[in-house]
């Protein structure tokens, strides 16, 4: 598939590292430095340099533990870098807000990217209370150079740190909002991931420091499913690029999140349970993740492919997620090619339109009139715990699933409908 993205990156960096014996470079010094110009003998460099999650690696940095990381603004480092940190576990719970009565240009139940998010975490007082802070207002944002700093990074395969200068690499920050006592500079995305690069929010750090005298905040924020989810994270050691460490999380909606056991039990007394589709039965944990994906092919249509370079997925899960989508009517499969698109389906869009609660509750119907997972929930609310898996496995091979056939792809996919199961009591807030 030499039109895929991924690929061509993947065969990019292959010849580079071929060309410049990157490899062997790095085994005799540690580390080998890049210029924008020698990536660009192959491709754009703003295509191959920017990895937000370690899933989305190369190949061959993947397979020899590597990371890249900018020094100036035509130049990288390559070593084996310390260089992603894994999210917290998010169990907080929701804080209700409002918008303003006389704000009426800002909708909060279609909000398509990470400015309008923003703009509706500012505008609903989440930033000032996440920032105990007062006279927010928002301030520096967007692309800038860096400056110069020194920090030491760990190499994951030495055991040891190395020093990395810094020279007026670029970076860019997606918000800036002051108060009176600190500044707080944040990296908004709408996806959820696993990981994300500490450079999004180390370099940023580093660069306002030292331009100002009140404390510089780096906070990551993440809007999905009607959920602002906020992490206030500090270095330890400020010159130490893997001290890093959540000081505060919260998250919060603008919306009425809640839903009671009755909510749950109605529908699963009055739902149709519908014929098992002939899509394979889902392997895929996480239902956030589910509605996430759900987001982001609601108003475009993505191949395949795309969706793999654009989210915290390799090959394998964009498989396993959109078929789980699909399964449950949220999303269609424009073709049957090596390399097919998908978008929102028609039921899709409109779940995705509802508000928070009218929303989760409709996710909740189109799981729960799948035989197996409606079976599970009962068991659950007759016994107050979640069936052993052996229960579960042993209702899936009764309920005849499309192209399941051997008794270990009955026990992976149990997990699925655990997570889903979980999913759904863990809405239950009254």
């Amino acid at each position: 598939m030499s039109d895929n993205p991924k690929n061509q990156i993947d065969k990019a960096w292959e010849n580079l590292f071929d060309k410049y014996n990157i490899l062997d470079k790095i085994d005799e010094f540690g580390g080998f430095q890049i210029s924008a110009k020698q990536i660009k003998e192959f491709k754009e460099p703003r295509l191959m340099a920017k990895f937000d999650h370690m899933i989305n690696l190369p190949k061959i940095f993947a397979e020899n533990n590597l990371a890249i990381l900018p020094i100036t603004r035509g130049r990288y480092a390559i070593s084996h870098f310390d260089a992603y940190h894994k999210f917290e576990e998010d169990n907080m719970p929701i804080t209700k807000v409002s918008l303003p009565a006389h704000v009426h240009s800002l909708d909060y139940n279609n909000i398509t990217n990470e400015a309008m998010a923003l703009n509706c975490a500012f505008v609903s007082g989440i930033i000032a209370d996440f920032m105990d802070d007062h006279e927010i207002f928002a301030t520096v944002s967007g692309r800038m150079g860096s400056g110069c700093f020194s920090f030491n990074i760990n190499d994951i395969k030495l055991r040891h740190m190395w020093e990395i200068n810094v020279e007026n690499s670029q970076i860019e920050i997606d918000a800036g909002f002051e108060g009176i006592q600190s500044l707080a500079l944040f990296e908004a995305k709408r996806d959820i991931s696993e990981d994300f690069l500490i450079r999004q929010l180390y370099y940023p750090l580093r660069t306002w420091q030292n331009r100002i005298s009140k404390p510089v905040r780096p906070i990551f924020f993440v809007y999905s499913n009607g959920i602002y989810r906020l992490y206030e994270y500090m270095f330890e050691d400020i010159n130490n690029y893997n001290s890093i460490r959540l000081v505060k999380q919260k998250c919060y909606s603008i919306e009425d999140t809640s839903i009671s056991v009755e909510d749950i039990q109605t529908i699963l007394a009055t739902v149709q349970i519908v014929s098992e589709p002939e899509i394979p039965f889902p392997q895929a944990d996480k239902f956030e993740r589910i509605i996430n994906l759900c987001e982001l092919l609601c108003d475009q249509r993505l191949s395949r492919t795309d969706v793999t370079q654009r989210y915290d997925f390799d090959a394998r899960q964009t498989n396993y997620y959109t078929d789980a989508a699909r399964y449950l009517g949220l999303l269609e499969k424009t073709s049957e090619s090596k390399n097919p698109s998908y978008t929102s389906s028609e039921m899709g869009r409109r779940i995705l339109n509802m508000n928070y609660k009218q929303r989760q509750l409709a996710f909740c119907k189109q799981i729960l009139a799948h035989r197996v997972f409606n079976k599970i929930l009962r068991i659950y609310f007759e016994r107050g715990i979640m069936p052993e898996t052996g229960k579960i496995v042993g209702i899936m091979i009764a309920s005849g699933l499309y192209k399941v056939k051997s008794v270990s792809t009955f026990y992976r996919r149990s997990s699925s409908v655990k997570g889903w199961v979980n999913w759904i009591v863990g809405l239950m807030n009254d």
